[in-house]
């Protein structure tokens, strides 16, 4: 009588469940062991929460005047107090954040999209191209930001628009010359060649193999820039220059109430604690992703 074959020995539970993980999965687990970079996530979370349901939140209309509770200090019926109209300033506030951040995260939208596209062609393609490009980007970093920002609102018009397209313009080369510095050593890399000698075509190299793999400095800058572009929007509106009545930013905010610091000091201290705290929470976000994507952060 035979014996059964003895069946092959299963593999190891540890074998059995092993993960797979991606670059992705682990730059979430380290950037989520970052406290500051957590505080910094909600901080940011609470504002973006706060602009999306602000017709909910606001226990005034932003824009109800009433002259006879013009400029009263916080109480339970203003937590925040008034401003010189009368107008709730923790309605205002809530509602200002939507154009904010609206402005902010369009401005480094449109700045990603052009800077990378013109990045991406004069680190690939090199010699003219490149020349050119540089050189364009070289002229913009001359000028100071927010002076160049100035001049073209002031050619485009006083207009939240154009205060748009100004600080949109003047981050263009920062995320040019960023990724552009990326292709440059991810074009060297064997697979880009093996694709360049199966006859792939450039515009499929590019967009599916080069930009792909160039992306995470930029997703780092794009935080840190939403920061630095409320700021200057903030400046822009500040100035004039920016959102214009009706609409209301805290840049406005600022610059309407800025009579009345000694008097009313609540009108200048809530507006520009709500920017403070935004910039803070998307600068802390922004180092957090950097020590995440960044391998040269890793111990």
């Amino acid at each position: 009588m035979t014996t059964p074959a003895a069946s092959p020995q299963p593999h190891s539970l540890e074998m059995q469940s092993e993960i797979v993980t991606s670059p992705w999965k682990d730059a979430w687990r380290s950037f989520t062991k970052n406290k500051v970079a957590i505080v910094g996530l909600c901080i940011v979370i609470f504002f973006i929460l706060m602009a999306i349901f602000a017709p909910w939140l606001m226990p005034y209309d932003y824009n109800k005047t009433s002259l006879t509770e013009r400029l009263q200090a916080p109480s339970s019926q203003h937590w925040l107090g008034t401003d010189d109209f009368g107008r709730d300033i923790l309605s205002r506030i809530i509602y200002g954040a939507r154009i904010s951040l609206w402005v902010g995260f369009i401005c480094v939208s449109g700045s990603i999209v052009v800077g990378c596209t013109l990045g991406v062609l004069a680190g690939y393609y090199g010699k003219w191209v490149d020349i050119i490009i540089s050189r364009l980007f070289d002229i913009l970093l001359a000028f100071p930001s927010i002076l160049l920002a100035i001049a073209i609102v002031a050619i485009l018009g006083p207009d939240l628009t154009n205060a748009l397209i100004a600080i949109a313009v003047i981050n263009v080369p920062n995320f040019g010359r960023l990724i552009r510095s990326k292709v440059l050593s991810v074009k060297e890399e064997e697979y880009i060649t093996s694709a360049k000698s199966i006859g792939m075509s450039d515009a499929r190299i590019l967009f599916r193999h080069i930009l792909p793999n160039s992306m995470t400095p930029v997703i780092v800058q794009g935080t840190l820039a939403v920061a630095t572009a409320i700021i200057e929007v903030a400046a822009l509106s500040f100035l004039g220059l920016g959102a214009q009545s009706p609409d209301v930013d805290w840049g406005k905010m600022l610059a309407d109430s800025k009579q009345y610091l000694v008097q009313a000091p609540w009108t200048m201290i809530f507006p520009g604690l709500a920017i403070m705290l935004t910039v803070l929470g998307f600068n802390l976000m922004g180092d957090g992703l950097r020590d995440a994507l960044d391998p040269n952060m890793k111990n």
